[in-house]
């Protein structure tokens, strides 16, 4: 027991002389508030930038707003003139002007619909193919 208590009475006053002095009690005060100061100041800017994240993407969706307001405009516009109108009546109520005739023609035949098909393919089976060493002299040299 007299062991036990002589280390302990060391480890105390070594404890109290030589890691609670005044010096040692302020650097860990000053390394505890450096820390604090610097979590604050991160904590700080990333809310200041989720901020201005949130309005950034506020002012996108006002423009895009102002631009959708602007097109609705003038879709509406649009569609109080007469030329609006008169496609309109053409168009739903099979309206027409003095001396117009409606003509309708018949649906394409085959042979009509492949026709321009036909000579896509004819154009692409023609292409010739080039050797390695002509592709690169075409590349560099046009």
């Amino acid at each position: 027991m007299n062991a036990f208590s002589t280390k302990f009475r060391r480890f105390k006053y070594k404890l109290r002389h030589e890691y609670l002095t005044i010096e040692n009690v302020i650097l860990v005060l000053a390394i505890i508030l450096c820390l604090n100061w610097t979590y604050r100041s991160i904590e700080a800017m990333s809310r200041n930038w989720e901020l201005s994240e949130r309005l950034n993407a506020a002012e996108k969706n006002l423009q895009l707003r102002k631009i959708e307001i602007e097109t609705e405009e003038l879709e509406n516009a649009y569609y109080a003139t007469d030329e609006y109108q008169e496609l309109a009546a053409r168009k739903f109520a099979g309206k027409q002007l003095e001396g117009e005739n409606m003509v309708y023609m018949p649906e394409n035949s085959e042979n009509a619909k492949n026709k321009h098909a036909t000579e896509v393919a004819s154009v692409s089976e023609e292409k010739k193919e080039y050797s390695n060493f002509e592709q690169w002299m075409m590349y560099l040299w046009p």
